[in-house]
């Protein structure tokens, strides 16, 4: 896989030995058991996969490039360049604009921007009708468009299902950058709608049979439809793609719920006409890290970390998984903890960050489960180990601990 030039303030020490260490190991992904730091009053199960993926890299490489290349003119970013506050503050204090917010909400009017300004697009891609706005502009959209090559690949196969007169059924966050793109580029081919969980795709289900009237439809869905949508006739051919950093467990539950759903209707016979055979479009990097999530499932710890931005989807679905076993912890940097006492978090059930109390329990070895998310620096997890580790006595040394775990 291609090699991206980031940062060095983003790299680790640590992580990147780690991550090393278990590609020597095991190279082709099998084993997705965690990796085991025993530093004796502390120990950590670190996730198979984690950290910065393909796509964030990219994009990463692409905006610092478009900086250094560029001094004196105008570089604007359409939105945040991935969901993680670090990235993007620093993106911000090398003088780059965003020109909306995370849900497309204008933060500058389009007409403070030039024709000889520039103009990236984030990793998450953007709506064809904000890329038509900013060609017309005179504006190169080729050169400084970061889109995951994973969220393109999305695209063309909600266009191919489009084309063969199937209705795209996208699972994902209607605000959400990706699926508005996704949304914008599959209404060009067909009738489309989104849907956030498995209770929506109930509804879904209920209109192909019948069960739940077009009203009911609409006023449950309201703005995830194309415009003109009849469920009545709309809901005959179906194809299920999704966000790319959506649940898989959660997109697999709703595909199997449709397709359950049109043999109920049309018979096991008559499926092929009425359900696409649409490949599960996840990103490789949302399957690891959530696969590795689930590894950290099989192991007995006190309390887990997700370390990432808080509008990360990626990584919130990270802690909804940890959240099933562990007393789970999501915090973006090593600032939320504030002592071996004290840690500051946030909850995505109340959608608050909140301060809890003696999160290290008081006993002889304290087990931790830790990942991050897709959007999240190697660096940001190597401060949090090295503070967790802080607060305990007679520890040892890292370079010994890495060592023996990889000899």
């Amino acid at each position: 896989m291609k090699k991206f030039d980031i940062p060095d303030f983003y790299r680790s020490s640590i992580v990147s030995k780690i991550k090393e260490g278990r590609k020597l190991g095991d190279p082709r992904k099998h084993n997705f058991e965690p990796t085991t730091l025993d530093f004796g009053p502390v120990k950590f199960f670190i996730a198979r996969h984690f950290g910065f993926c393909y796509g964030v890299e990219n994009a990463i490489e692409i905006a610092y490039k478009t900086i250094e290349e560029n001094p004196g003119r105008k570089i604007f970013l359409l939105s945040e360049m991935i969901h993680n506050p670090l990235v993007n503050l620093e993106l911000l204090s090398r003088g780059v604009q965003f020109v909306m917010d995370n849900t497309g909400n204008q933060l500058i009017d389009w007409e403070e921007i030039l024709p000889e300004d520039i103009v990236l697009i984030p990793a998450f891609g953007t709506t064809i009708e904000i890329e038509k706005l900013i060609r017309e502009k005179g504006i190169d959209i080729v050169k400084y468009n970061t889109t995951c090559p994973f969220v393109e690949r999305v695209w063309n196969r909600a266009e191919s299902i489009g084309k063969e007169n199937y209705t795209v059924i996208i699972h994902g966050k209607a605000k959400h950058e990706e699926t508005r793109a996704t949304f914008s580029r599959s209404i060009k081919n067909s009738p489309s709608v989104i849907v956030r969980d498995i209770k929506e795709a109930e509804v879904l289900a209920g209109a192909i049979l019948g069960t739940i009237s077009s009203d009911e439809f609409y006023k449950f869905l309201d703005g995830k439809y194309s415009e003109g949508f009849n469920p009545a006739k709309d809901l005959n051919r179906i194809g299920v793609v999704n966000q790319t950093t959506m649940l898989a467990s959660e997109t697999q539950a709703i595909a199997d719920l449709l397709r359950d759903t049109m043999i109920k209707k049309f018979g096991a016979e008559n499926l092929k006409e009425h359900f696409a055979d649409t490949r599960d479009t996840l990103c490789y990097a949302t399957n690891d890290n959530q696969e590795a999530t689930i590894g950290l499932l099989q192991k007995d710890a006190d309390l887990a970390i997700v370390i990432g931005g808080y509008n990360s989807s990626n990584t919130s679905h990270l802690v909804e998984l940890l959240e099933e076993k562990f007393r789970t912890y999501f915090i973006a940097d090593s600032d939320k903890i504030i002592s071996g006492k004290l840690i500051s978090h946030y909850d995505l059930h109340s959608g608050t960050e909140k301060i809890t109390e003696n999160y290290l329990p008081d006993k002889s070895q304290v087990t931790i489960a830790i990942t991050s998310g897709a959007s999240c620096p190697d660096a940001v997890v190597d401060d949090v180990l090295n503070k967790i580790i802080s607060f305990f006595e007679n520890t040892s040394e890292m370079k010994k601990v890495i060592e023996s775990t990889f000899l």
